[in-house]
């Protein structure tokens, strides 16, 4: 009887500590191009977390780069929801794809009509690829 309430209240002292849960996730967005260093795969999760091309980035986003992903995930709402999709016009060079909670949205670096959101996206999967994934581009 000990033994099994020692365990109870070691399960319910794991779970309430977070143990083995991990963040959620706020998007994921694959890039690809022309030009073979354009291909990426970015997963970034709410705490931080980057995972590039699959493998688990040795560094985080700083704080500031944390509240950026959220301002995006939030401000991607309306375009994933409906599932936006922007042609690329004549001399695209990067193709995006990008997946959260509410849905997808596909777009080229220089689609017409693009959401201020998804400049805003750019620049942070350029700027989390070199500086978090190690990136060159």
């Amino acid at each position: 009887m000990k033994a099994a309430c020692l365990l109870c209240a070691t399960l319910v002292a794991m779970l309430l500590a977070g143990c083995g849960v991990g963040a959620a996730d706020l998007f994921l967005v694959e890039r690809s191009g022309v030009n073979p260093q354009a291909h990426l795969t970015l997963l970034v999760d709410e705490e931080g977390g980057v995972s590039c091309n699959g493998h688990l980035a040795r560094a985080k986003l700083s704080d500031p780069q944390i509240i950026k992903a959220r301002e995006i995930q939030e401000d991607l709402q309306k375009p994933a929801s409906s599932n936006l999709s922007l042609p690329p016009r004549s001399g695209s060079v990067l193709h995006y794809y990008v997946r959260d909670e509410s849905g997808t949205v596909r777009f080229s670096d220089n689609s017409a009509g693009q959401p201020s959101v998804l400049q805003k996206l750019q620049l942070f999967v350029l700027q989390a690829a070199q500086e978090v994934c190690r990136l060159p581009e």
